[in-house]
């Protein structure tokens, strides 16, 4: 079992060893756990408390009414003893790989790769191959913004990629190759398409060495299915509990990423990383306001935060929470203006805003960023179907998905495109693309619904049970149950419209709802009452609509003359169609 101490220790050598061989970003996601680690009270001090000051609210906050079947990590996590470190290298090439780091440093790939090629240390072997690995993607940039612009498409491809593949083959075969090795060789085989070997040489660098957040994240990446997921053979520790938190979210199974998270909490009270991946688990499942109370915590603690807060914009665009939204957009634009997330927050402003073209403009800055940020390309899709510009937004779709194949966004929004261009063929197919991979949103299978009943497919059938399908995802807008009851109404099925329209009714009373809808079902099921000769039931419904005015009143008078007239057999008495 693992105690906080010992958790903090080991983050604390993998952190030394992750910045030695200039894997940043796994260092400072590593750094980020370490200070989230709760401290004994009796080693607080003013320098150690300071990132944690004000955050005792996070875990309440996380902590819902539903219980977990998840074991409360009360004194640690269970870790395989048999986890080996790497060694660290001899001091022979400590001058060389020193001067080579500064030149990887100074983004001088090419000459820190020349300084170390006749060191054959596995760290010094890892850092030439890994900074010979970067000059090839910073080349086959600058290619793609020299042959086609800097949104533009490119068969643009890493040249090192061939002899990086060969030469850590040949160190794998012969077992001269370390876990950080695996990494780069697990990326390398993924850039060419070669994921089953992949996977394999991440999960065995993951095994050797569990501390490398980037082995985790490239490993994660290449799960984009359940079955894949449970087929790795992973030992337990707790960095794969972080990985599974992770792994569960994309996969949209969010009550199982939000198990893991709360699990993790017992170490990592305070940690900045778990309160953001539980605000993404809450956005997909639609808690905004949670979510939002969750990134007001998250910028208390981090003021200068950019890192998802693209994502706490979206909540606040749909809210439509403009004055927040103006503050986030500025707030992040002073803190790094050059962020991918602060232009798409930016866009986003302009978007809540009405102001289309200026957050195209935005959107578009994101991408010459980051071109392969998905968000942007998704919203910038969105954007282009406000402004009724069909191809260029079935553009930008295609582009998302080519990014990732899994994110039914870009799959709804090329649905949505062809449905406005009258071709519900394609938008159909594209609806059941994003349905496959979310299956419980109520809103995919009502635009899935209309497609059915589209003139060109009448397909109403289909449609009704695409609206039912809806119904049990908990359509909080109540489209579903509506148009279910004007589709049997339609079809000559009346005893089941009534239903649809008495469970409408229902729903619109409980949330204190008027309008059209409530007139319509009113109205059909007093008719229908009084058809079969429910003369009491149907007089009730009359009733509420005399309570309305205009013609929805008339009519209510009428139905009552024609209910009084079958109960007598007598014309209606009403006073005021008498002549005077």
């Amino acid at each position: 079992m693992v105690s906080k101490e010992s958790c903090r220790n080991e983050i604390r050598a993998a952190i030394r060893k992750l910045s030695d061989r200039c894997l940043y970003s796994a260092a400072k996601w590593a750094g980020e756990q370490l200070v989230g680690i709760e401290q004994d009270p009796s080693n607080f001090t003013p320098s150690n408390t300071r990132f944690q000051r004000g955050s005792s609210s996070i875990r309440r906050r996380f902590s819902t009414n539903e219980s977990i079947s998840t074991p409360q990590p009360s004194v640690g996590f269970s870790q395989s003893p048999a986890t080996p470190l790497p060694e660290e290298d001899e001091v022979i090439d400590g001058d060389l790989y020193l001067l080579a780091k500064s030149y990887f440093d100074c983004r001088e790939y090419r000459r820190a790769s020349h300084v170390l090629r006749d060191q054959m240390s596995k760290k010094s072997v890892f850092l030439r191959c890994y900074a010979l690995y970067l000059a090839g993607e910073k080349r086959k940039e600058e290619e793609m913004i020299e042959l086609e612009g800097p949104l533009g498409k490119s068969d643009a491809i890493n040249r090192e990629l061939v002899s990086l593949e060969r030469e850590l083959s040949a160190l794998k075969r012969t077992g001269a190759i370390d876990s950080f090795g695996l990494y780069l060789y697990g990326v390398v085989l993924k850039e060419k398409g070669n994921e089953s070997l992949a996977r394999a040489c991440l999960v065995e660098s993951v095994n050797s060495y569990p501390w490398n957040w980037s082995a985790w994240s490239e490993l994660q990446s290449l799960c984009t299915s359940i079955e894949i997921l449970n087929s790795l053979s992973l030992n337990n520790h707790w960095m794969k509990e972080f990985f599974l938190g992770s792994a569960y979210q994309e996969l949209r199974m969010h009550t199982e990423s939000l198990a893991k998270y709360e699990y993790l909490q017992g170490i990592f009270s305070f940690s900045n990383y778990i309160q953001a991946q539980t605000a993404k688990a809450q956005y997909s499942l639609r808690e905004f306001d949670q979510v939002e109370i969750m990134f007001e915590d998250l910028l208390r603690n981090d003021p200068y935060r950019v890192e998802d807060m693209d994502l706490y914009s979206n909540v606040l665009y749909a809210k439509e929470a403009c004055a927040a939204l103006s503050y986030l957009a500025h707030k992040v634009f002073l803190t790094d203006k050059y962020r991918p997330e602060s232009c798409c927050i930016v866009g986003n402003y302009y978007s809540l805003k009405g102001q289309h073209e200026k957050a195209v403009m935005y959107f578009r800055r994101a991408l010459k960023l980051n071109k392969k940020y998905l968000s942007a390309w998704t919203l910038m899709g969105h954007e282009y179907v406000e402004m009724k510009n069909t191809p260029a937004a079935i553009d930008a779709y295609r582009r998302a998905v080519d990014i990732n194949p899994c994110d039914y966004r870009a799959w709804y929004g090329l649905g949505q495109a062809y449905e406005m261009m009258g071709m519900p063929f394609y938008a159909l197919h594209y609806f059941r693309k994003s349905i496959f991979f979310l299956r419980n949103d109520s809103r995919l299978w009502i635009a899935m619904a209309k497609c059915y009943q589209s003139e060109q497919l009448h397909m109403l059938e289909e449609a009704i049970k695409c609206y039912k399908r809806a119904v049990n995802c908990s359509d909080t807008e109540g489209i579903a149950l509506n148009q279910l009851a004007k589709l049997h109404q339609k079809l000559g099925r009346n005893e089941e419209a009534a239903f649809y329209f008495e469970k409408d009714l229902e729903r619109m009373d409980a949330e204190g709802l008027e309008g059209p809808n409530m007139f319509e079902a009113l109205v059909f099921l007093a008719t229908h009452l009084k058809t079969n000769k429910k003369f009491d039931e149907a007089e009730v419904y009359c009733t509420r609509l005399l309570d309305y005015s205009g013609p929805e009143k008339e009519k209510a008078k009428s139905l009552l003359r024609g209910i009084r007239m079958a109960q007598t057999g007598f014309p209606s008495m009403d006073m005021e169609h008498f002549p005077l």
